[in-house]
């Protein structure tokens, strides 16, 4: 099951180091950068059912 609630330990300061890690990159190594971080997340959930709740869950938000 999707967990959307908040669950960040510090979310200030990931939001910094996500500002931080794109700091100097075009866009589209920006983009790159973010397709990495979404596979290296998803890898870490491992749960298809999981991951395709979040997809859903993030497209609806459009």
């Amino acid at each position: 099951m999707l967990n959307t609630q908040n669950n960040f330990e510090s979310p200030d300061d990931f939001y910094e180091a996500l500002l931080n890690a794109h700091q100097d990159l075009t866009l589209q190594q920006s983009q790159a950068m973010n397709a990495r971080l979404v596979l290296l997340l998803a890898n870490h959930i491992g749960l298809n059912q999981v991951l395709n709740e979040a997809l859903k869950e993030a497209r609806r938000a459009m």
